[in-house]
């Protein structure tokens, strides 16, 4: 889905396309119109996750976590994409930083198990297949075959791991982009990869941010003192590691096809993985 067919989709959902800004195109579009904010995903398959963010969005307004708000209760379904509106946030008064992040993740994960509705397993290698599909000939079918047996290698050795904190609600996609600090203080954003899982996954985001994606070591330590507890010490990190990394590179190889920057990226995340070097630094596109 490129930003045309995204506003093909809004002027179908009765939304004023040509008024509409771009603020994102990725999983899904995002758009910013008038006092909404309108996500549209990328194909019917992610409509039942659409529906489980907006019951997340409840469920976190009901527990006083400081968390985006639905505009309405239900996703729309339009021209074969989910459709969400939410309330869109004031401006931010600065950029949010990873010690932003900590007391936003600490408050997640005291949570319970949510009443109504489940969350599901943090299934991290779960759309490598679906991203390789979408990337179809634009990538080397070697590549493809390298990450299809990174992930059959992963998935089993992160589903033994110990966790040295207790399971539960996690955000899954534990990054400062995801935090929007208004003048109420940071909020998060960016709800369709809560899950129940080891709350290591949150954790074990920035450690990854630290080494490959040029996070100031300085930065990192702050949210390490924030949280009370640096997930590097912990026996099972390299495993979340590189599955997360696995999962990075297939999600990457679906903007391939219509985006030569992405392919450049996604050749250079798999040649540092076949070398086995993990300090090669990546880069977004």
């Amino acid at each position: 889905m490129d930003e045309a067919r995204a506003r093909e989709v809004l002027d179908g959902a009765g939304l004023p396309a040509g008024e509409a800004e771009l603020l994102s195109l990725g999983e899904n579009a995002v758009f910013a119109v008038g006092d909404l904010v309108v996500k549209v995903g990328r194909d019917a398959e992610l409509f039942g996750r659409a529906e489980r963010e907006l019951a997340l969005a409840a469920w976190l307004a009901e527990a006083g976590v400081p968390a985006v708000r639905a505009a309405e209760e239900e996703p729309r379904l339009v021209a074969g994409h989910p459709v969400t509106l939410w309330h869109r946030l004031p401006a931010a008064v600065r950029p949010p930083e990873p010690r932003d992040l900590a007391p936003l993740l600490r408050r997640v994960h005291a949570l319970p198990e949510p009443e109504g509705f489940a969350l599901p397993r943090r299934e991290l290698l779960g759309g490598v297949e679906r991203w390789l599909r979408l990337a179809g000939d634009a990538i080397d079918p070697a590549d493809a075959a390298f990450l299809r047996e990174r992930r059959d290698s992963f998935a089993p050795a992160a589903a033994a791991l110990a966790p040295r904190l207790a399971p539960g609600p996690i955000h899954g996609d534990a990054l400062p982009r995801n935090v929007h600090v208004g003048p109420d203080g940071p909020v998060l954003v960016d709800l369709e990869t809560f899950s129940s899982d080891l709350r290591e996954h949150d954790l074990v985001v920035l450690a990854l941010s630290r080494d490959r994606y040029g996070l100031d070591p300085a930065a990192y330590d702050a949210f390490t003192g924030a949280y009370g507890w640096d997930v590097r010490e912990w026996e099972g990190c390299a495993v979340l590691r590189g599955a997360r990394e696995t999962a990075s590179c297939a999600w990457v190889a679906q903007h391939a096809p219509t985006n030569p920057k992405a392919l450049t990226e996604f050749e250079r995340r798999v040649a540092s993985l076949r070398d086995g070097d993990p300090e090669v630094r990546w880069y977004p596109f």
